[in-house]
């Protein structure tokens, strides 16, 4: 089992290198990630957007782009259909998100005329390295999926239970959250946690350990846990965060990039190709652990 977001890079298979898309790769911070991930031998890429532009900000900042097929649209949405539609086609085996924003990518991804849905919920996973915390934690839903029902929870668990599985985490621990760790008719999170902690003992999700509602704080520390007499596997050791809504799953993750110092790795996960997907005010470094995450999940 890993420990570290770096190890994921040790993890790709070098027999067989990856295709990135790239929409709207105008962006430094994307361009250092990809010239990053060629230097590494990670992957292969193909840049859609200004090729003017991008070529530029490469010369101004010293990135050796030269081996890296470039090829130039007039706008964002030109750039995207571009992007997904070398994935459809099997030139690409992923897309990746630039200087666009999350709906303008997923909006063309999702078109039926592409086939990379699944038919299942797609979720924005991130597993990120934590310095107090004491190994990986995966959250989710950050991104994606604004309030979900009870069936798109379902889905979101088995997105990170399968994403801690290929990191290594047979039987990973997932907390649902919520505002405190007790079923509350008038919170119907809490329910939602109760039927979903029911079905896991059932069978009827696998893979895992699950138990909620919990609080964030007794999730994640067993002294919490322990003053409020919570006795529990996943109790303070969670390896999974599974989010109430989007609001909350957004403002966990700025605070632990922001507060937390944490490293991090993001990816949509439940369609046919993982996608790429990080803030644009992410760090190169978030972006690449995301392009060797992603392609990790392509592999596996």
């Amino acid at each position: 089992m890993i420990k570290k977001i770096d190890q994921i890079l040790e993890l790709i298979s070098e027999q067989t290198k990856k295709v990135i898309s790239v929409a709207a790769a105008e962006d430094l911070e994307v361009l250092k990630a990809v010239n990053k991930a060629y230097e590494l031998g990670l992957c292969d890429f193909i840049l859609f957007g200004n090729k003017e532009k991008i070529l530029y900000i490469a010369q101004e900042n010293n990135l050796d782009l030269s081996k890296v097929e470039i090829r130039n649209t007039t706008n964002d949405y030109e750039s995207v259909v571009g992007a997904i539609e070398s994935v459809a086609k099997g030139e690409a085996d992923l897309p990746m998100k630039g200087k666009i924003t999350t709906s303008e990518i997923l909006s063309i991804y999702l078109k039926d005329e592409y086939g990379l849905k699944s038919g299942k919920t797609m979720n924005l996973v991130c597993v990120f390295e934590i310095p107090r915390y004491h190994k990986l934690l995966i959250l989710s839903d950050a991104g994606m999926v604004i309030s979900p029902t009870l069936e798109q929870k379902i889905d979101t668990i088995n997105n990170a239970v399968t994403v801690a599985h290929v990191l290594g985490n047979k039987e990973p621990k997932v907390a649902i959250l919520g505002a405190l760790e007790l079923v509350n008719p008038k919170m119907p999170v809490t329910i939602d946690a109760a039927i979903l902690t029911q079905m896991n003992r059932r069978g009827q999700i696998k893979g895992c350990v699950v138990d909620g509602p919990f609080a964030l704080d007794n999730a994640i520390s067993k002294t919490a846990a322990e003053h409020k007499g919570l006795v529990s596997e996943v109790a303070g050791d969670a390896d999974i965060l599974i989010v109430p809504d989007i609001e909350a799953g957004n403002i966990l993750y700025k605070s632990l990039v922001y507060f937390g110092e944490a490293k991090l790795a993001c990816s949509i996960i439940g369609g046919k190709k993982p996608v790429v997907l990080t803030s644009r005010a992410d760090s190169n470094e978030t972006k690449l652990n995301s392009i060797a995450f992603s392609i990790l999940m392509t592999e596996r």
